[in-house]
């Protein structure tokens, strides 16, 4: 028997144990409390680190989890398994968009943290050097917020560790969702981005929008988190074969030019949000004091993974994400974002 203690702050799970409670972080002028699960099994295994609620409005990934949570038995884990459902307590509970209502800061573009830093890089220095850090996989989960559609999807970052990127292929291909879409590199401020730099196996994964929280929703991503752990061996494995996968690249992300109010032309319907052409007419924004459009084209061709649903926007906010097919022999190793002057592979996910 594995007689090692799973421990977050003065939280601790002995083996064969499940324990619940909060661990209190001092972000600088502020302290806020994390909902924890430890589950530490009893016999020896990876150790998985899965959050939720990195920002407001995303509520099926914290519904989920919490279902999950329920779920795990230490008697039947392998391993160590740690859940927060609330990572971002800030954003979750006082506001209702990506970033921090504290300090404005989007806690997904800051990671690894800064220890000195704003409130929220703070939290996602003690997210990473307190969960994270030590994890054999990480597992982070996402959705659309309150004002966006969204195509379900896996992301992950590729390494250049031929180990390390094969099992993250693998875990990525195990919840089930048929779109994976890779990051070229992992460089940048997402958080499995920053945990991939650190050889570990991590996954961005993307189910719902609209800041719904209906239960088929929730129990569908319950079920992708149980056949991931049964794949990383944490849960008994069954005899269920893999789903197909089509994997991924972004071309483009499409931000406001303008402060107007928004009016897309394609379908808000997840799940037939379709193609587009290069200069294809995504939408326009209308300034609601003279009547003045402003026209919207696709930057680049590709699949719409991503769309603003909200009415209202500013100069810089996100309207649109275009994926195309991954393919190692043809696509080129840097796609550019025309218009936003980045290149694709700084941010994995060009979502806000």
């Amino acid at each position: 028997m594995d007689d090692t203690t799973l421990s977050v702050g003065p939280l601790e799970a002995r083996p064969g144990t499940k324990v619940r409670g909060s661990v209190r972080a001092d972000l600088g002028t502020l302290t806020v409390d994390l909902p924890l699960t430890l589950v530490n099994g009893s016999r020896p295994g990876p150790r998985v680190v899965i959050t939720a609620g990195m920002h407001g409005g995303e509520f099926t990934p914290i519904d989920a989890v919490v279902r999950l949570t329920t779920q795990l038995e230490a008697a039947e884990v392998r391993g160590q398994v740690v859940i927060c459902p609330v990572a971002n307590p800030p954003a979750v509970y006082q506001g209702r968009l990506n970033v921090s209502p504290v300090d404005g800061v989007n806690i997904n573009r800051v990671f690894p943290g800064d220890p000195d830093g704003s409130p929220t890089e703070r939290l996602a220095a003690w997210l990473f050097a307190h969960l994270v850090d030590g994890a054999d996989v990480y597992i982070d989960l996402h959705c659309a917020g309150i004002d966006q559609v969204l195509r379900d999807f896996v992301g992950y970052r590729l390494t250049g560790e031929e180990d390390l990127d094969k099992a993250t292929a693998e875990l990525a291909g195990s919840f089930g969702i048929e779109d994976v879409i890779l990051g070229l590199t992992p460089e940048g401020g997402n958080s499995h981005a920053a945990a991939a730099r650190r050889g570990i196996s991590a996954v961005l994964v993307e189910v719902g929008q609209l800041g719904q929280r209906d239960e088929a929703t929730a129990l569908r991503r319950v079920d992708g988190l149980l056949k991931a752990l049964r794949h990383l061996g944490v849960l008994d494995q069954d005899s269920s074969a893999p789903a197909p996968i089509q994997e991924w690249v972004w071309s483009a992300g499409v931000t406001a030019e303008a402060t107007g109010l928004w009016y897309p032309e394609f379908s808000f319907d997840a799940h037939v949000i379709g193609e587009v052409a290069e200069g294809d007419v995504l939408g326009r924004i209308v300034d609601p004091v003279d009547g003045q459009e402003h026209t919207v084209h696709a930057p680049a061709g590709g699949r719409i993974f991503y769309g603003m649903h909200g009415l209202t926007v500013v100069p810089g906010a996100e309207l649109a994400a275009l994926a195309v097919p991954w393919d190692s022999d043809t696509t080129p190793a840097t796609l550019h974002i025309p218009g936003v002057g980045s290149t694709v592979p700084d941010e994995a996910d060009p979502r806000p």
